[in-house]
């Protein structure tokens, strides 16, 4: 048979196959969402995320020095206080446990790069992200306390801040108080399109944050939904975002894809517990080869279009890049 083109010719040895690959990764955009927990005495393994801790501000130097040395230099970090309140206020204390943690992490480890995740989810009595009206989230309440969240953040030490309640204006809220403050240099990465998942089961357990009453659905978007998670991006880029997250990760593909066609700022995906989880169960049962799986995923983000990828498996998958399985 005759044939000119022969698509399988680049498929034909494994040197070929990695120099022409289209989808090119480095562990220099990888994230690990980290816990650390106030109150307790030793590292607490997650029972819903096997392998995932609440972490110590001890166990996290550990953790921290053990990443570095993967080549994972970038943390972002989720608290779990002893005490929570109707307004969250461990979440903005001066020495709140993310605080702390941040404070000690740059001490002994200038070079992580640290980002704090803005949110009141994990502080607040209620569960919800912001301040209540009733029942109700009070959008412009909450703003006041999220740029609260943020300076203390960067005044602990943090080099970047990434808001996830979804109020409507936060990220003008909180540039705006970082910039009177002199912190004019510190990025912002806007969870700018995040849905109502029902793929964050795993960290509420983690983060003890679920919400007392009803649900986050009207702040957290649709998933039937892209077209809104557009204006998401391009009102939260106008307020002066400089990162744009899609969140879930894996199963919003077509999201990241659109987002990135949309926008001229770096795209991120937060690859979340309940994927971790799933993966983790169906490897246990011996149903997977978790490495393959874990190796997949996170190229098919990106594929679609992510620039920098936030996972709990951020380690394995940057052993997977210099074992030149992936990237």
């Amino acid at each position: 048979m005759e044939m000119t083109i022969r698509p399988r010719r680049l498929r034909s040895d494994p040197v070929l196959r990695k120099m022409v690959r289209e989808t090119r990764m480095d562990p220099s955009s990888l994230i690990y969402p980290a816990f650390v927990a106030e109150g307790i005495r030793q590292a607490q393994e997650i029972p819903s995320m096997p392998g995932q801790m609440r972490h110590t501000i001890d166990s996290l130097l550990h953790l921290t020095e053990e990443y570095l040395k993967a080549g994972v230099s970038k943390m972002m970090l989720f608290g779990i206080p002893a005490e929570k309140d109707e307004v969250g206020s461990g979440a903005y204390a001066e020495n709140g446990i993310v605080q702390q943690a941040m404070r000690a992490l740059k001490e002994r480890f200038p070079e992580m790069y640290l980002i704090g995740d803005v949110c009141m989810c994990e502080y607040t009595s209620h569960g919800h992200c912001g301040i209540l009206c009733g029942h109700d989230v009070d959008n412009d309440k909450t703003l006041k306390y999220l740029a609260d969240i943020a300076l203390s953040q960067v005044q602990a030490g943090a080099d970047m801040v990434a808001p996830s309640d979804m109020m409507d204006g936060r990220i003008a809220a909180i540039r705006r108080r970082l910039d009177e403050n002199g912190y004019v240099d510190k990025p912002i990465m806007s969870y700018a399109v995040k849905y109502a998942s029902s793929f964050y089961g795993p960290f509420r357990d983690a983060a003890d944050s679920a919400p007392a009453f009803g649900d986050r659905k009207t702040y957290q978007m649709d998933y039937h939904n892209v077209r809104e998670g557009l204006k998401e991006a391009e009102l939260d880029i106008r307020e002066g975002a400089d990162i744009i997250m899609v969140k879930p990760a894996v199963a919003y593909g077509d999201v990241i894809t659109k987002v990135r066609e949309l926008v001229n700022v770096p795209v991120a995906a937060y690859s979340v517990s309940g994927e971790y989880a799933m993966v983790k169960a169906a490897a246990a049962a011996g149903w997977i080869d978790e490495d393959s799986i874990v190796s997949e995923m996170a190229t098919s983000c990106f594929r679609a279009g992510a620039d920098i990828y936030l996972s709990y498996y951020a380690k394995k998958i940057a052993g997977y890049m210099k074992e030149g399985r992936i990237g």
